[in-house]
């Protein structure tokens, strides 16, 4: 017999990372002396391990229940009562991502809080906690204090959010409609438009009105923070302190992103700036949720609980009664297609700034037919005349090709052997600074070889190129061009194998906005959301493998990084009128580039919404996508057939089969990566809720698939709900 609970022991349920495929994925049972808040993060016993959980329920009657054995249950270890309990608000968000995403909830729970917590004891933690809030008092004494004889000038009171910054006409309709409307809002608005300075003005009239209030401003990428932060750090330290912008980016140390959780949990930071990770930062008064360049394809996840961050966004807006604003130049098309008139189904409220500020025009778009250039061109030279000619202005140019490396592949001229990896379905990088084939997949680098591995033919050469070639040859073009100063033309690289260093993308960056670059090279990191002032052409070498792309999602990603890069030329008043952008492509007549020229978003977004609608694809129906990975094809195709074989003779799974679609089972486009294979199914329906109730009867078929013998090679499986790349 076991013996009975010790009186007053209350059984406590506790999320821990568990992954949402294991047998423990829900919250676990452990004693605990007290009752404990739902939201108190403790530190609890799971087999030889303690790990971070987070309470998500207490029952002080339930040590009767027949299901449990008390002699079985452990009691909690600590409980880190230092910190205030995480809201109910947050634990509502994590429980429907991970419902949505088909995700174990402490999977999801756990990998939003800070790692660093996860070996913290109550007194490290206290300890923390003590200093933050030692340094934001001193700051805000220094920020706040009356001017004394020897202050140059009164330092502002907080109720002055919002230096005098002359607004234009649609800024001033933005705004207000934000303040009249609850939202949630698409602010679509040309590049250079003034976007941000609406996020900052609407930001500013939030934290003057309500003391307590907080604001989420989120951005697609890490290399886009630190100019925003710069600008919102500005604005608004002054006035609330230094510790009233933080930042949450996967970039920075431990210690940093604990200090900035833990300063927006305590409310000390009124203003969070982050990557989608920030989505589930723990900010108990948030009032206001920002997603620029919200139809950016970073704010999914492609990996773990696969969510996205702006669909999320919307959603804890709705949970905290908080207003969305979602930002973007290119509108994804999901947004677009819920930004309709309210009349027509549409859910959000469209706000409209088609004009740049200073009455400046968006860039001229020439387009080059490469069909009437030499076969080898690589820069043509129309182009290479007009990057000339704004060097002699002491311009600058951008020129950017989404492929980094010096060629995708070597080639033996004999007997056609290629650079491929051996690990992977696809070829190695050819990079020539540091003499080395790279796989971009698996990360296996070798020394160029001195031969043909396959016939000993010394005559290896690089097919193809990408920006270190471009750079080069580039380089090559301009070595008889000067300055006007007298000095060389000075060219820039910026892509993932330059900015590998700590400091690197800001130090180019700098460089860039100081006028030290004639012309910059790089991939799509430099073609969106940097502010460069001295740029007055941008040309994109070869964009057009994205028109014949299996992905139905690939010509919205071209429409938006050329409308994006675009962006970048003339956003100074000064040059405005005398800025271009500039295709190379072979197919000049294309729809896409025809409504390009014309910078015809809505008009491109009509025909793609269209297309859609007929081919009955999202936003028009819902998706997920199976993945498995096996030791070999035939188990990742296998295990996913033969669930599907299930799903349609397990009577929860099969009523609902009448409302969906199941494909048959495809290698993935990137088969193998690693040595592991790779397989996809996709799953579709006209109903969002059907998709649901079908994933998540489905979910069990697939465990006990899994236990088949025929599914022993199996590795891994993952669903992913709402895909982006398929």
């Amino acid at each position: 017999m076991p013996e009975p609970p010790v009186p007053g022991n209350c059984l406590t349920r506790v999320l821990v990372h568990t992954p949402a495929h294991s047998q423990m994925a829900g919250a676990l049972s452990y004693w605990s002396e007290a009752p404990l808040p739902p939201g108190t993060l403790v530190r609890v016993p799971l087999g030889q391990r303690e790990l971070l959980g987070v309470v998500w329920s207490i029952d002080s009657t339930s040590a009767s229940d027949a299901t449990l054995d008390p002699a079985k249950l452990r009691p909690v270890t600590t409980v880190l009562d230092a910190m205030p309990p995480l809201s109910a608000h947050w634990r509502d968000l994590i429980r429907f991502a991970a419902s949505y995403y088909q995700r174990a909830a402490g999977e999801v729970a756990l990998a939003a809080l800070p790692p660093q917590l996860r070996d913290m004891s109550s007194v490290q933690l206290e300890r923390r906690l003590k200093k933050l809030a030692t340094a934001t008092a001193k700051r805000t004494q220094a920020v706040v204090k009356p001017a004394t004889e020897t202050d140059t000038a009164p330092t502002p009171e907080p109720d002055a959010a919002t230096p005098a910054v002359v607004l234009t006409q649609e800024q001033h309709q933005a705004i207000s409609q934000f303040h009249q409307q609850p939202g949630p809002f698409l602010l679509f608005g040309a590049t250079g438009s003034g976007k941000t300075e609406v996020f900052m003005h609407c930001t500013a009239a939030l934290l003057a009105s309500k003391p307590e209030a907080q604001a989420l401003v989120m951005v697609p990428e890490i290399n886009l923070t630190p100019q925003l932060e710069a600008r919102f750090k500005a604005r608004f330290c002054p006035l609330y302190g230094a510790d009233a912008v933080v930042s949450m980016h996967s970039g920075m140390s431990p210690a940093q992103r604990l200090n900035n959780w833990l300063a927006a949990h305590s409310g000390a930071a009124r203003v969070v700036l982050g990557t989608r990770m920030a989505v589930f930062a723990s900010m108990p008064q948030l009032q206001l949720i920002v997603v620029d360049e919200e139809h950016d394809p970073s704010y999914k996840s492609s990996e773990g609980a696969r969510y996205s961050a702006r669909d999320l966004a919307i959603y804890r807006g709705h949970l905290e009664g908080a207003k969305v604003m979602l930002g973007s130049a290119t509108p994804s098309l999901e947004s677009w297609h819920h930004s309709r008139p309210a009349e027509e189904g549409g859910r959000y409220l469209r706000l409209e700034m088609p004009s740049r500020i200073g009455r400046g025009q968006l860039p001229l778009v020439r387009r080059v037919d490469m069909n009437h250039q030499p076969k080898s061109c690589i820069i043509s030279a129309p182009l290479l005349a007009a990057i000339t000619q704004r060097i002699a202005r002491g311009e600058q140019s951008m020129v950017f090709l989404n492929r980094r490396g010096y060629a995708p592949v070597l080639q033996c001229s004999d007997c056609d052997w290629k650079s491929e990896c051996p690990h992977c379905s696809a070829y190695r990088v050819f990079h020539k600074i540091d003499r080395t084939l790279r796989c971009h997949h698996c990360g296996l680098s070798e020394r160029v070889p001195r031969a043909c591995p396959a016939c000993g033919n010394p005559d290896i050469t690089p097919l193809g190129r990408g920006t270190e070639r471009l750079e080069e040859h580039l380089a090559e073009l301009l070595a008889g061009v000067q300055r006007p100063d007298g000095q060389p033309v000075r060219i820039v690289r910026i892509d993932a194998d330059t900015t590998r260093l700590k400091g690197a993308l800001e130090s180019q960056l700098a460089q860039v906005h100081t006028g030290e670059v004639d012309v910059l090279v790089g991939t799509q990191m430099i073609a969106k959301g940097h502010d460069f002032r001295r740029i007055t052409l941008v040309a994109a070498v070869n964009p057009d493998n994205a028109l014949f792309s299996s992905d139905f999602r690939a010509p919205e990603r071209l429409f938006s990084l050329l409308m994006q890069a675009a962006g970048r030329a003339g956003r100074d008043e000064t040059v405005t009128n005398q800025s271009e952008m500039w295709l190379q492509t072979f197919l000049p007549k294309h729809p896409l580039y025809e409504a390009l020229k014309k910078h015809d978003y809505p008009a491109f977004a009509a025909s793609q919404l269209k297309e859609r609608q007929q081919a009955a694809m999202p936003p028009f129906s819902f998706q997920a996508l199976i993945r498995s990975e096996a030791r070999s094809q035939e188990a990742a195709q296998g295990f996913l057939t033969l669930a599907s074989q299930a799903a349609s003779s397990q009577s929860d799974t099969a009523t609902l089969l009448t409302q969906i679609t199941l494909y048959p089972a495809v290698p993935m486009s990137m088969a193998r990566i690693a040595n592991i294979e790779r397989a996809q199914m996709l799953v579709e329906s006209p109903s969002r809720t059907a998709l649901q109730r079908f994933l998540s009867a489905w979910q069990g078929v697939l465990h006990s698939t899994r236990a088949h013998p025929e599914c022993k090679g199996v590795i891994r499986w993952a669903i992913d709900v709402d895909p982006h790349n398929i």
